[in-house]
């Protein structure tokens, strides 16, 4: 009986041991590191925590109240931005991108030692990145792009072994890439665009052979690009564009068959792209090589990377024919430029690969100004993908009209065709291009009226149409494109008046130059709606008129020039409020008066021409007055005066600051009066006396002296007794009067 008791207490014990220890492997599973390891958690979760409130202290600016969930009545584990290991409640990754943040960051970020990645781009976080980082042996992934951070790249970043990502893009980091970084061989994106810095491309980082994406671009770089990068078999990104790397490209670069984003573009590089370029990279997508020294052919073989979009070749100098039937096949393209080049024989037939790229129905645009094509714009750029938006055929050799059926490209937003010999009239059918911005025609051939269909593109910002043989009238269409900012018709053959409706335009706020032409009639008043006018040209015209007060309105206004008309009247007073004017030209004109002083008192103005004109009176010293190479006013000979520079008569000693001093209008007309009343009085008095002295038979043989006072002095000392005060009548200023 008693051994049956010892079996079962046995195993009552047992299952309680059991229990027991189910028990403490359930809480070691569950509970937080500090019940597993009291000591060094409790003290990684405590330095965690001040370190977080420290980062917390040096945020300066927080808009969205971000920090706000920092404090001690929440777990740091809870915390807007902060992920914690479930088991350890230790930092893991610091999140704050895009938030906002103002401020920098503290050393004490080195303490968060499990952090794996920290995200704190998109924000304005300044001052040094701090060396403290290098602490984060664990860190993966460090994201501090596009803010402000300053000072070297730290060099203790090399302890970083495990980062496979680092973001540093957009910032203001100067000095060069340390050596130290060479031991960052896990890296597998490197983002350094947009800084500062300078010195050459290490070539070690040819040794990071994880490496996929390598952006280095908008820095200050100089020297070669290194041949070792070629040992980068992983490579997909290659971006080293705009900075001051020269030579030529190293020929191992176009062995890496994986790189599908390339550009070097904005460089001083130069030497020929290899003719097979589109089979050694085959993956190309995007491919930049502008605004360098390259010379040659363009790559025939470009077929072959059948997934290109985007190529931009221009700015080089390339020469030859563009391959046509090439570039036909690359169905997805969208952007391709060749501008500024020299292809193109300026014959015949130069445009014909248009033919081939009506198979990219993909393209949205298509640059090909600055070259030497020529010959006449093919039909088929009508066929061209509707979803073209930008098309630059400006400063060419093309002959011919503009071919019909353009109107086709619904989506064109940016037509260039300047500087060309086109001729002939703009079709009517241009008004379909409802979407578009900006239209260039200028300096070319063009004839007939300015299409009155232009009135449709209400989108319309630009439209530069100078230079060519356009007659007739202004259309006043044009005054239905209400966001029209800047506007040129000069130089053209047009005539009548400037329709108001143009004038009514507030939205220009750059340009409008209706300069050499044979437009009449008065600037309309309607002109002081342009408050957001820049620089308004009128000159070489047939305007006649004053220049109307309203103008003073303009406050924008940096130039005018009303030079070359009939403007008649003085400067209006008006001008005085135009106190950013920097230009003012108003030569040539039938003006006249005086000018004006405030004038001289518009700080901003460098340049003002007065010439040829009717102006009178002293000239201002001051302000644009005293310089002598910023002013002209020749062909006013009644101007006197100024500094002696301008080679000016002196002014009459009795005209004392000239016609400035004389009476104005308002006292010098009463006078005048005045003095005409007395003078016809005192002769109608004069005659009357005379015609009574004939009558009387007055001797003629008295004296002089006695004729000139009409009576002798004995006959008027009889008649006023004397002179005596009996007979006085009154006395003044100028002596007495007796009665006689």
């Amino acid at each position: 009986m008693m051994e049956h008791s010892r079996t079962i207490c046995n195993l009552v014990l047992l299952k309680f041991l059991h229990g027991f220890i189910l028990l403490v492997l359930c809480m070691m599973s569950t509970c937080p590191e500090s019940a597993a390891f009291p000591s060094s958690t409790l003290l990684g979760n405590e330095s965690d925590r001040l370190a977080l409130l420290d980062f917390k202290k040096r945020v300066t600016e927080d808009p969205l109240s971000v920090m706000s969930s920092r404090n001690h009545s929440v777990h740091f584990c809870s915390w807007v931005g902060i992920t914690c290991h479930r088991a350890t409640q230790r930092v893991l990754i610091l999140d704050l991108q895009d938030k906002q943040l103002v401020g920098s960051i503290p050393p004490s970020i080195g303490n968060l030692t499990r952090l794996i990645e920290i995200r704190l781009g998109i924000n304005k976080f300044h001052g040094e990145i701090p060396q403290e980082l290098g602490r984060l042996r664990t860190s993966e992934s460090l994201n501090l792009s596009f803010n402000s951070f300053g000072g070297k790249l730290p060099t203790n970043m090399s302890h970083c072994t495990q980062l496979r990502f680092l973001d540093l893009l957009s910032n203001k980091i100067i000095g060069s890439i340390p050596r130290q970084l060479s031991s960052l061989l896990s890296l597998t994106t490197l983002k350094l665009v947009g800084n500062n810095l300078s010195g050459t491309i290490p070539g070690w980082i040819g040794n990071f052979s994880s490496l996929t994406g390598l952006a280095l671009g908008r820095n200050n770089f100089q020297g070669s690009i290194p041949n070792e990068l070629g040992r980068i078999t992983t490579l997909q990104i290659f971006l080293v564009g705009d900075n001051n790397l020269s030579g030529m490209l190293p020929s191992s670069i176009y062995n890496i068959s994986s790189i599908y984003s390339f550009g070097v573009h904005i460089n001083q590089l130069h030497g020929e792209l290899p003719p097979n370029l589109g089979i050694m990279l085959p993956n190309l997508v995007l491919f930049l090589c502008d605004i360098n020294n390259f010379t040659g052919n363009i790559p025939v073989s470009l077929s072959n990377a059948s997934r290109l979009q985007r190529t931009d070749f221009s700015t080089n100098g390339f020469t030859g024919t563009v391959p046509g039937e090439s570039l036909g096949s690359l169905r997805s393209l969208i952007s391709l430029n060749f501008g500024e080049n020299r292809l193109g024989n300026g014959k015949l037939g130069d445009l014909s690969f248009l033919n081939f790229l009506t198979n990219c129905t993909s393209l949205k645009k298509l640059g090909l100004g600055y070259n030497h094509f020529g010959g006449e714009i093919p039909r088929s750029i009508a066929n061209l993908s509707t979803q073209l938006q930008t098309l630059y055929l400006g400063v060419n050799l093309l002959h011919g009209s503009l071919p019909n059926g353009i109107g086709n490209l619904i989506n064109l937003a940016d037509l260039d065709m300047t500087d060309n010999h086109l001729a002939g009239v703009v079709p009517e059918e241009i008004g379909k291009l409802e979407k578009m911005k900006r239209l260039a025609l200028s300096a070319n051939k063009f004839s007939g009226p300015n299409p009155s269909s232009l009135g449709n593109i209400t989108s319309l910002t630009e439209l530069y149409m100078g230079g060519n043989s356009f007659e007739g009238s202004i259309p006043p269409s044009l005054g239905n494109c209400q966001n029209l900012l800047k506007l040129l018709l000069n130089n053209n053959n047009l005539t009548g008046s400037i329709p108001k409706k143009l004038m009514e335009l507030s939205t220009l706020s750059g340009l409008l130059d209706l300069s050499g032409n044979y437009l009449t009639g008065s600037l309309p008043s309607e002109v002081g709606d342009l408050v957001h006018l820049t620089v308004l040209n009128v000159s070489n015209n047939k305007e006649s008129g004053e220049i109307p007060s309203t103008i003073g309105r303009c406050t924008s206004l940096g130039g005018l020039y009303l030079d070359d008309n009939k403007f008649e009247g003085t400067i209006p007073q008006s001008l005085k409020d135009l106190k950013g004017l920097e230009e003012l030209n108003i030569s040539s004109n039938n003006l006249s008066g005086q000018i004006p002083e405030f004038i001289g008192k518009l700080g901003a103005l460098k340049y003002l021409n007065l010439s040829h004109n009717d102006f009178e009176g002293e000239l201002p010293k001051e302000g644009i007055f005293s310089n002598v190479s910023g002013v002209s006013v020749l062909g006013n000979h009644r101007l006197c005066g100024g500094i002696p520079e301008l080679h000016q008569p002196t002014c009459p000693k009795n005209k004392h600051h000239s016609s400035r001093g004389l009476l104005s209008p308002k006292v010098v007309i009463p006078i005048s009066c005045a003095l005409a009343f007395i003078i016809a009085l005192s002769c109608f008095f004069g005659a009357r006396s005379m015609l009574k002295k004939s009558r009387d038979g007055l001797v003629t043989s008295r004296s002089y002296k006695d004729w000139k006072l009409g009576v002798s002095y004995s006959q008027l000392v009889e008649s006023t007794n004397g002179f005596s005060v009996d007979n006085l009548i009154g006395s003044g200023s100028f002596g007495s009067v007796l009665r006689g």
